[in-house]
């Protein structure tokens, strides 16, 4: 982020932004559009490499990134920046140049693969466990393939001589970082934000933050109306059901891929099932583990178009119902900034069937009836700055008009170039749509 931070911050010093000081400022606007449009750009690519190497066609690949863009978290966390997509984008690059290791031998992909999931600790120490399941990954390919004894041996010492001392420098990156913060070696900033808690809420139990029961925090993102993964990324379901019925027709690289996903999911459940603020906090669904839902919601929808030929109608019927009731729900998660249903859990209580609320407000929005619903209400937050941002579309031009600071002609021009990149946006993927069609009919094997 620093260089569009940079950009950023000499942008927000022209003389022309002057007299606007606001939110949105200018500096979180070129930052937020400029990264974003990075991570995407940067995540299809190598999303793509990786597709391709599990031996998916084009076309099911290019669905597959489209899926995983729109009707996955990411979009949300595309628009509400945070680690996790950033996080995605190493993941993915290390899983996709070891993996390329495993098939040629080549050191330098090796290299890369270990550095970007080396460089994933910098940004969340539990990114070791994205670590762990990119060795888990290759070694169940070796072990689908039939490789056992000296030879599996072999294969996993030549991967520890190279990954090893990558991730050990960044492991060391990661530890002098936490001595000049916070002077250990040993501890992260938790117990000493623990320690000031405490000492300003004498009732909280001695363990904290790590004081929820443990089950508790397993079945949470699972089943909790307000956390679930499969309710925020129904996508899972479908990859997960695909996985179990076509396990026995699926490649040893698609099995690994998989079961090595799915084991990153539950790492990470297991690993935050303690922690007091297990479920992201102010977030839209469980932040913490969204990236490994997507990593194993990936191969849904190329598994499903791969495999069509050999499942019954109604599996497919029913894949199609789960992908278009994903890209429903994660467009109207764009809807809203996200703390909206948080504040209103405040007076309605828990369990609160998030999604189904959303819907609900964007309804209220669309008619005019927040007042009658009750959604405007400036008591659900005692900050100003909340309420204003809670009661407007979650986009650029509808939250530079609430606010009301920026020039009218400022509003009325980024509203044409929002319309403008929407409308690009929908003819991009018509063209998409023509050209896959096209290379279908002339390569039908590609």
């Amino acid at each position: 982020m620093l260089p569009a931070d940079l950009a950023g911050t000499w942008i927000a010093h022209r003389k022309v932004f002057a007299g606007y000081g606001d939110d949105p400022a200018v500096r979180s606007i070129v930052v937020s559009y400029s990264t974003s449009i990075l991570l995407n750009v940067l995540t299809v690519l190598v999303g793509f490499r990786l597709l391709r190497q599990l031996r998916f066609t084009v076309k099911e690949s290019i669905l597959g990134l489209l899926a995983l863009l729109f009707c996955t978290t990411h979009l949300h966390y595309t628009q509400n920046m945070m680690e996790n997509n950033y996080i995605m984008l190493l993941t993915l690059t290390g899983f996709s140049f070891q993996y390329e290791w495993l098939r040629t031998g080549s050191k330098r992909a090796l290299l890369a693969g270990s550095g970007a999931l080396g460089l994933n600790v910098l940004t969340r120490l539990p990114t070791c466990l994205d670590i762990m399941a990119a060795a888990f990954f290759l070694l169940l390919v070796l072990w689908f393939e039939g490789v056992r004894g000296r030879k599996l041996l072999e294969r996993s010492w030549a991967y520890c001589k190279i990954a090893a001392p990558v991730y050990g420098f960044f492991l060391l990156l990661e530890r002098l970082y936490q001595f000049y913060r916070f002077e250990s070696f040993t501890h992260t900033y938790l117990p000493l934000f623990a320690q000031q808690l405490r000492s300003q809420d004498p009732t909280l139990p001695a363990n904290f933050p790590w004081s929820t029961p443990f089950f508790e925090g397993v079945l949470g993102p699972l089943f909790k109306p307000e956390k679930s993964i499969f309710l925020f990324d129904p996508l899972l379901v479908l990859a997960i059901w695909l996985l179990v019925v076509l396990w026995k027709r699926l490649p040893a690289e698609v099995r690994a891929y998989g079961v090595a996903s799915l084991l990153l999911l539950l790492g990470y459940i297991s690993f935050y099932a303690r922690y007091t603020y297990w479920a992201g906090d102010f977030a839209w669904g469980d932040r913490y583990v969204s990236t490994s839902v997507e990593l194993a919601a990936l191969l849904a929808v190329p598994l499903l178009l791969r495999y069509r030929g050999n499942m019954s109608a109604w599996i497919w019927r029913g894949g199609i119902v789960i992908i278009a009731a994903s890209l429903i729900i994660q467009i109207a998660s764009l809807a809203f900034w996200l703390p909206l249903e948080i504040y209103q859990m405040e007076t309605l209580g828990h369990p609160t069937f998030v999604i189904a609320l959303r819907f609900k407000n964007i309804a209220a929005f669309a008619l005019g009836k927040m007042d009658a619903w009750g959604l405007n209400n400036e008591s659900m937050t005692q900050d100003t700055w909340d309420y204003v941002h809670i009661t407007t579309w979650n986009f650029l031009p509808f939250l530079l008009r609430r606010v009301g600071a920026a020039p009218k002609w400022v509003v009325e021009v980024a509203f044409a170039v929002w319309g403008t990149g929407v409308a690009a946006l929908a003819l991009v993927l018509w063209r998409l749509r023509a050209l896959l069609r096209r290379q279908q009919s002339n390569s039908p094997s590609v």
